[in-house]
């Protein structure tokens, strides 16, 4: 046998147990995501508390315009009581800084991917322009499968969108999947690497759009790693009331700062291009 053909049979060899080791991990991967969801279930069901209306009514002045896009983390669920949402506590941590009432709007839809914004920004009455909107996204794509790329041509085409209707916006990048006791390994590792990558795209993305960009692994991710029995609900996937909590404090600055309310936190990365306030 020639030394062309040898070359060629190691190589189709050496592809061969490749694939076959590739389809033996995805079906090991397949399996245990299959056990997580089994784990997790569905104990909160899947609609979020209502939240949406002017917080603080108690403040003078015209009510600032809050917009709340994205996932069910986005929406609130785990949260026991309207207050304890992530829109909620956003809307009335910003009201205190403005010391102007707030009006909350919840776009946010459970389930979402990336690729639902378009619809949520779409289904906004036409003369609706939010003074600031905040975007929460991307847990639902890691654990679907969609591409990075995909992703984050969404989430741009959200900002340009928002920032065309005169919003500052705001957006939370993907949490650490890692934090997720209920996946077993290396699932588990495989999220926690996979939503790191699509977190690090959507805050560059975000930025280079003209978005505020604010890491929620970096600022609240050590929380939930630490304090799961505190941090997470009921079904150990969504945040709990205190999880809600921490994550708007993690957002409030950014939200704020884009107003001219007060300071930016090191976690927040500011647009590339120029945001007037």
């Amino acid at each position: 046998m020639s030394r062309i053909s040898t070359g060629a049979l190691v190589v189709a060899t050496m592809l061969g147990a490749i694939a076959t080791a590739s389809l033996a991990a995805r079906l090991v991967l397949d399996r245990q995501a299959a056990q997580a969801r089994r784990v997790i279930g569905k104990p909160l069901g899947e609609d979020a508390l209502e939240a949406d209306r002017i917080w603080r009514r108690k403040f003078e002045g015209d009510p600032i315009d809050l917009l709340v896009l994205g996932d069910s983390i986005a929406a609130g669920l785990g949260a026991q009581r309207r207050k304890e949402t992530l829109g909620a506590r956003l809307a009335i941590g910003l009201a205190k800084k403005a010391k102007r009432p707030v009006r909350l709007r919840t776009a946010a839809v459970v389930g979402s991917e990336s690729a639902a914004l378009h619809a949520q920004v779409a289904e906004l009455a036409g003369d609706y322009r939010p003074d600031v909107a905040v975007i929460v996204v991307g847990g639902n794509d890691i654990t679907h499968r969609v591409p990075v790329s995909t992703s984050v041509r969404h989430l741009v085409e959200a900002v340009h969108q928002l920032r065309a209707r005169g919003a500052q916006v705001v957006v939370g990048s993907c949490p650490d999947l890692g934090a997720l006791r209920p996946v077993p390994q290396p699932l588990r590792t495989l999220g926690s690497r996979m939503s790191r990558q699509l977190a690090d795209a959507q805050e560059q993305a975000a930025v280079d759009a003209g978005a505020y960009a604010v890491s929620l692994r970096h600022a609240v991710g050590p929380f939930f790693i630490s304090q799961p029995d505190e941090m997470f609900s009921l079904d150990r996937f969504h945040p709990s009331p205190l999880g809600y909590r921490r994550t708007a404090e993690a957002l409030l600055p950014a939200v704020a700062g884009a107003l001219g309310y007060g300071r930016m936190s090191a976690a927040t990365r500011q647009p590339r291009v120029e945001v007037p306030v």
